[in-house]
């Protein structure tokens, strides 16, 4: 008799959630996914964008389809997935995709999520690439590549560009050669260190969004970001400016004439970084640029005009 009684209310508990899957609406499960990420003090939005990937749905068409019931399907796969973003894991690590400069990047726990920042790096780069190098084939170089955002972006936006993207990491390069075939970007990968995969010829460009975070700075960052993005790519020695000293000692003798480097860097080491490329750049223009909410972002170093 118990058993029974077991089965039936096993059966009425599959039936029921069956029925929940059937029956709830758009709306309702992202006030309950927003709902319960809020309560952990994590951000309420990612919900939306689990939606929006999960319902194929862009995000005007979302508002406008809120009361259209989810698919089992789409219940179980929101669900699921809304439970990693409950653990704390990046929602673009959760969907496994990142939109930069209007292009969409796979990304994993091999490679940092691509910043709205960088963007403006790339930006940056074209408008004064463009000024300097009028109808010109050009070298470029992007080095610590990581999901090739920078250089797969590059190349779109300048296809006559010959673009070289290095990573140390093996994991990071096969991820960057996924998104430049998925984006149709012609580029030439290297695994190595630094400087080294293109130190057999000069360059006209050389772009670079290095790691620039202090090691002491770990115990103020999210755990989001500290518990799951690579850390080789986040951290670096000498209180973040191990790997702007590095590029400033070995890019002078591989820059061409005329030549620009750009590198994106943390917003208190503007005068830092700064100082490093106009030391080991005597005659040329180094230039602190910000970003959109008003902190040092860029430093670029060109040849003056």
């Amino acid at each position: 008799m118990m058993s029974s009684m077991r089965l039936l209310w096993k059966n009425r508990l599959i039936a029921l959630k069956v029925w929940i899957a059937m029956t709830e609406k758009i709306y309702e499960a992202l006030q309950r996914a927003s709902s319960l990420l809020e309560k952990k003090g994590l951000e309420p939005h990612t919900a939306q964008m689990l939606m929006e990937f999960i319902t194929k749905k862009s995000r005007a068409t979302l508002f406008s389809d809120v009361r259209e019931p989810l698919t089992e399907k789409q219940h179980q796969d929101f669900w699921a997935k809304a439970t990693e973003l409950l653990e704390g894991k990046p929602v673009q690590y959760v969907i496994g995709e990142e939109s930069f400069y209007g292009y969409t990047f796979k990304v994993d726990d091999n490679v940092l999520i691509p910043r709205p920042e960088t963007e403006e790096l790339v930006y940056g780069a074209l408008e004064r690439g463009r000024k300097m190098f009028p109808n010109k084939s050009i070298a470029v170089a992007d080095i610590g590549t990581g999901s090739g955002a920078i250089a797969v972006s590059f190349k779109k936006e300048w296809p006559e560009s010959h673009v070289t993207a290095t990573d140390i990491s093996e994991g990071a390069l096969e991820i960057a050669r996924h998104n430049a075939v998925m984006n149709d970007a012609d580029i030439d990968f290297r695994q190595g260190d630094m400087t080294a995969p293109i130190a057999q010829r000069k360059w006209d460009i050389v772009l670079s969004n290095p790691p620039y975070i202090a090691h002491a700075e770990a115990e103020m960052m999210s755990g989001t970001v500290l518990d799951h993005e690579p850390h080789s790519a986040l951290f670096a020695k000498e209180e973040g400016l191990y790997f702007y000293r590095k590029l400033a000692e070995d890019l002078p003798p591989l820059m061409n004439n005329p030549f620009l480097i750009a590198v994106e860097i943390g917003y208190l080491q503007g005068p830092a970084v700064h100082k490093l490329f106009q030391d080991a750049f005597p005659t040329a223009y180094v230039e602190t640029v910000q970003d959109i909410n008003g902190k040092d972002r860029i430093i670029f170093c060109k040849t003056c005009e």
